[in-house]
């Protein structure tokens, strides 16, 4: 039987794969045999690799719709083809809800839903005139399934990302598979940025089920496996990636066992 996980001969977009989660997601299709192109505003200092396979770089404001046309087209005129879109790219600062601008706000949903949504329709263009069509897979986050204090615009763009792929599986089906992965808690190069120290990464990852928090080739893993053959009937879905959530606070809180 033929490896399922073999992505040989397939074409990959990530956008903002050059760091992160979005790093890590390239590096596991590079390894599976992939043709892997990123994207970001900026060319980062060295590419996703794998042995001899070093991802391609097209610069793209994913927030610009221009852009995003001129990336697909990227990708189809130096790879033939598009099997796979991870809309990766996303992300907010803290922002107080109370006081937050209008205009910030829009920012962060543009850039969290609306530019998936562009990226989505311009390579869904191309999929579905491939004969084995293609596999969209939206990077959500556990901010869509909890509150999101500090990040509430996220928060409700991230949500709004699951149920668009919803209705995007049912209108480009049968050629076009979208699913979402839903990623907890994930330590990356700016980890400390938001736990502190090594430490406080750690007492950060003790409060998870299994006991650490995700590294970005978990993510990799589930997405490779969306876009897999193994997931051929998965289609307008989310994959939660978070290693068994996050405890109830009252389960700390609680005395009646005491």
């Amino acid at each position: 039987m033929d490896n399922p996980l073999d992505f040989s001969g397939k074409v990959v977009l990530v956008t903002g794969g050059g760091k992160g989660i979005g790093r890590g997601i390239s590096e596991s299709f590079l390894e599976a045999g992939a043709r892997v192109v990123i994207c970001g505003r900026s060319q980062p200092e060295s590419l996703p690799s794998s042995g001899d396979r070093v991802a391609l770089f097209a610069p793209c404001d994913v927030r610009d719709y221009e852009q995003i046309e001129a990336c697909v087209d990227f990708t189809v005129e130096n790879c033939g083809r598009l099997d796979v879109l991870v809309n990766n790219a996303g992300g907010a600062p803290y922002a107080d809800a109370a006081s937050a601008s209008p205009r910030f706000s829009e920012s962060i949903i543009r850039l969290n839903l609306i530019a998936p949504l562009n990226f989505s329709q311009v390579a869904n263009r191309v999929m579905q005139q491939q004969e084995t069509g293609g596999s969209i897979i939206n990077i959500a986050s556990v901010s869509t399934i909890r509150p999101s204090p500090g990040t509430a615009a996220y928060g409700a763009a991230k949500a709004g990302l699951v149920n668009l792929g919803t209705s995007l599986a049912v209108e480009w089906a049968p050629r076009v598979r979208v699913n979402a992965v839903i990623v907890g808690l994930t330590r990356t190069e700016q980890s400390h940025l938001h736990y502190g120290d090594e430490e406080g990464i750690a007492a950060v990852g003790a409060t998870i089920p299994l006991e650490r928090m995700a590294v970005p080739a978990d993510i990799g893993n589930a997405c490779m496996f969306l876009a897999s053959p193994l997931a051929s009937y998965v289609s307008g879905t989310s994959f939660a990636v978070h290693g068994g959530g996050e405890k109830p606070a009252f389960l700390e809180a609680a005395n009646a066992s005491q």
